[in-house]
């Protein structure tokens, strides 16, 4: 066999694996060692060469920038900052028809511009929103899928781990990643809540039980002082993070020390700060910080296996050799990771299909940016999709409600699935939605 092929046989045999329901962290390990081993023909070969993958690979003074965004993102999650983001919108929103989904759609984007992580999201949006929204008259399968589909947003809207993820795997640059996030995170936004209004209007028992008023809540209104005291610890994080970044003051690491200290200050001066809690926040950040380095470290493992099986240079001649379609490998690309969607996390399916196929659109020239917002956007529809969806099981392990089963988040999140693949579409026929704000046309 030749190292092509075998390097072939390991994508197969990786997805048998995953398929038998082995950890993908574990599967990158096997393959890649497996892959060079017979390659080279020595196990100790196969050794170097992923004990240099495992130095070399989160080494980069960038990778700091993960544990401190997911710290500064558990410290909002456990400070009352998203409930207070909520009530602003509610009142906002209240006269609304299908109000409610659309303040808790405008609270999880703002939510998301300082958490970076979705199951953050689904987890205060769960508690806050969905009890609400019962209590207003909506329907329990409308309440859940909004907040499965609005906490999409954690890993759209910058700062977002998986932008991080992917500007680490091409060699971007975090601060591009992050800035061509914006348009398409308030687009997205924007569909969520022209969605559920046209629902709300044109299909209203699908969003309101029978009989129910639900244009509104009976909350008072709210002073400008009040709402502006409740969103200044939200905007203050989001001014100094994202403005930090964009106006050249820190580099993204920083930006996320910086974030994380100034949501340290926030919890503590909301008395949100227990012995308790601060254990709980730092063991929850080591456990998602190592995952997420754990699977960088066998992505790489694998990207180096590829490299020795010479797979990235016969793609790229086998591409520019043929007078193949972009769009045709895009739409494989893009199936691929809608697939895998279903199997595994987010993060892993990028760590699995980047690294295969970005030699493929490099020999494209294409916007590996724009590539890294549609890669991201796809990636997010795995956190809905049966059976493996993410978002879908954080939300019933924090609903208190036997009444409302999986098969109801699911259902109550495909519709916007289906808003997140029209607006992947959009931003694929019309890429300076992604581009635009950098000057790139």
């Amino acid at each position: 066999m030749t190292p092509f092929e075998i390097a072939a046989l390991s994508v197969f045999g990786m997805l048998v694996l995953l398929l038998a329901g082995v950890y993908v962290g574990v599967v990158l390990t096997v393959v890649s060692y497996l892959g060079v081993w017979i390659i080279k023909g020595d196990p100790a070969v196969a050794s170097n060469l992923l004990l240099l993958a495992v130095a070399d690979s989160i080494s980069s003074y960038v990778f700091g920038v993960i544990p401190l965004f997911v710290l500064m993102g558990m410290f909002v999650s456990i400070s009352d900052i998203g409930k207070d983001t909520y009530e602003v919108a509610n009142v906002v929103f209240r006269r609304l028809r299908g109000g409610l989904g659309v303040a808790t759609v405008a609270a999880n984007a703002l939510f998301a511009a300082i958490t970076g992580v979705s199951i953050a999201s689904a987890s205060v949006f769960t508690k806050v929103s969905v009890p609400q929204m019962l209590r207003h008259g909506y329907q329990p399968r409308f309440a859940v899928g909004v907040v499965a589909g609005s906490s999409l947003l954690g890993m759209l809207i910058p700062p977002s781990l998986l932008l991080i993820l992917f500007a680490v795997l091409t060699d971007q640059s975090v601060g591009d990643m992050f800035l061509a996030g914006v348009i398409p995170g308030i687009l997205l936004s924007l569909m969520f809540c022209l969605g559920i209004v046209l629902a709300a209007y044109l299909i209203p028992n699908s969003v309101m039980r029978a009989g129910a008023l639900g244009t509104g809540t009976d909350q008072a209104d709210m002073s400008v002082g009040e709402a502006l005291r409740k969103l200044s610890p939200i905007l203050l994080l989001i001014g100094v993070v994202i403005g930090g970044i964009y106006g050249g003051l820190f580099t993204p690491t920083e930006a996320g020390a910086i974030g994380a200290f100034g949501a340290f200050l926030l919890t503590a001066a909301r008395r949100k700060l227990t012995w308790a809690s601060l254990w709980q926040v730092l063991v929850e950040t080591g456990h998602v910080t190592a995952t997420i380095c754990f699977l960088i470290i066998t992505a790489t493992m694998y990207s180096r296996m590829l490299g020795v099986a010479a797979v990235p240079g016969q793609l790229a001649q086998w591409v520019t050799g043929l007078d193949t379609n972009f769009y045709v490998v895009l739409a494989i690309y893009l199936g691929i990771i809608l697939m895998l969607g279903c199997l595994i996390d987010a993060a892993s399916i990028m760590l699995i299909t980047v690294p295969l196929f970005l030699p493929l659109f490099m020999a494209f020239k294409i916007d590996l940016v724009w590539l890294g917002v549609i890669t991201t956007i796809a990636v997010e529809v795995g956190l809905l999709t049966p059976p493996f969806g993410v978002a879908v099981f954080v939300i019933k392990a924090t609903l208190d409600d036997r009444r409302i089963t999986i098969t109801d988040i699911f259902r109550g999140a495909l519709p916007f699935a289906g808003i997140v693949m029209l607006t992947l579409l959009l931003i694929i026929i019309f890429p300076r939605i992604a581009t635009g704000i950098l000057g790139r046309f």
